[in-house]
């Protein structure tokens, strides 16, 4: 999503050569002003982006000056920047005094509120816990039977007493919800709820009344980061209306220009607190401001790749594999195809290479790269017998 924001941002710091003056800051901090705008950040933002940097790099000249690399030491201003425009550090879930802990998640129709309940159950199940989806979303043509399909497919169970289809009390849901969880020993609760095609004074007072009713620990917007601009204003929207407490940006590994995240925070004064990234239910996890600036500046995200990997080869493995490479052992085609297969349950290749620092240089070679390629691969060693 923020591969053109990214490059642009790479072009703006290859400008910047030897010492700087107090016209190149001005230049510098024009042109960032300029590449936000053009990624929909919403102007506000972009002005007091750019002013900050501006502001911290005068302060700093005689400093940059007398640095081997000033281009450096204000890519790090940049860097610093970004990181709180995004919102500073990870923000995590808050767990109730005594359970069960509950999230309600709110936003507009269409921005995936309903995917996303079955990816944060999934979330919740890797880390133990057993949380249960209610399905309070009554309006939307099949949204019931959408969550009861989402939770059956991260085998989650699902409070549905009602057909939905615009039948039905959705704060009666919730409530039910709430009471079936504590009954059941569930440790969480996940409250899907209706969305409109944009803000009105219904949806707004249906939504207070479902929080009135349950009083959730956590409530969540959820908001398609592919909307730009128009979404940080919703959701500036939401936070004046209903109030939430954090936000979930879906939809981030589309191709649009990412105004969203960048503006959100800032707009708001809540922060993100999750972040989906495909269709899987395990692209998904929490948001760490510091990688995604990292990875918008070409730095790459060495740590979420870490992550991934550790999630995807299972730790007798990983272990086996390192024994043989300290023992000496031949590295097999066995072992090729497991790393293949860790691989596989990664993601794309062009996903996994574009958390390495300088992807964007690559891009080119990415959307030519053919995942099929590793499946034909796959195909001919296992075609091999043993003595092969």
């Amino acid at each position: 999503m923020f591969e053109a924001l990214g490059q642009k941002f790479s072009s703006i710091f290859s400008g910047l050569r030897g010492k700087v003056t107090d016209t190149d800051l001005r230049d510098f901090t024009a042109q960032i002003k300029i590449a936000l705008l053009e990624s929909d950040v919403a102007v506000e933002v972009a002005e007091s982006f750019s002013n900050r940097i501006l502001e911290k790099a005068k302060l700093l000249e005689s400093d940059i000056n007398k640095s081997t690399n000033p281009a450096q030491k204000i890519f790090e201003i940049v860097n610093t920047e970004l990181t709180q425009i995004l919102g500073g550090s990870a923000r995590r879930l808050r767990f109730a005094k005594s359970s069960p802990t509950v999230i309600l998640l709110t936003g507009l129709q269409g921005a995936g509120k309903t995917s996303l309940a079955g990816k944060l159950s999934h979330y919740l199940l890797e880390q133990g816990n057993t949380p249960l989806l209610v399905a309070a979303d009554l309006q939307r043509p099949n949204a019931v039977n959408q969550l009861q399909v989402v939770g059956k497919s991260v085998n989650t169970p699902v409070f549905a007493p009602e057909a939905g289809n615009g039948v039905g009390d959705p704060v009666q849901v919730a409530k039910d919800g709430l009471k079936f969880a504590k009954d059941k020993l569930h440790n969480f609760v996940i409250v899907d709820t209706a969305g409109r095609t944009g803000v009105d004074k219904e949806l707004m007072q249906q939504v207070e009344s479902i929080r009135d009713a349950i009083n959730p620990n956590e409530i969540l917007f959820v908001v398609d980061a592919m909307m730009g601009q128009d979404a940080a204003r919703t959701a500036q929207a939401f936070a004046n209306g209903v109030g939430f407490d954090a936000v979930v940006l879906t939809k981030l590994d589309g191709d649009a220009r990412g105004g969203a995240a960048l503006s959100i925070v800032e707009l708001t004064g809540k922060p993100i607190i999750f972040a989906a990234t495909g269709e899987k239910v395990t692209d998904f996890d929490l948001f760490y401001p510091e990688r995604m600036s990292s990875r918008i500046l070409g730095l790459g995200d060495i740590a979420s790749l870490a992550e991934q990997a550790k999630r995807a080869m299972p730790e007798a493995a990983s272990k086996n594999l390192e024994d043989k490479f300290i023992k000496g052992e031949d590295f097999t085609f066995t072992d090729f195809l497991s790393q293949l297969e860790a691989m596989k349950n990664m993601g794309s290749m062009s996903k996994l290479i574009g958390l390495l620092p300088g992807a964007g240089g690559m891009k080119k070679q990415l959307d030519n790269f053919d995942e099929s390629e590793l499946v034909r691969t796959r195909a001919i060693i296992e075609s091999m017998t043993p003595q092969e």
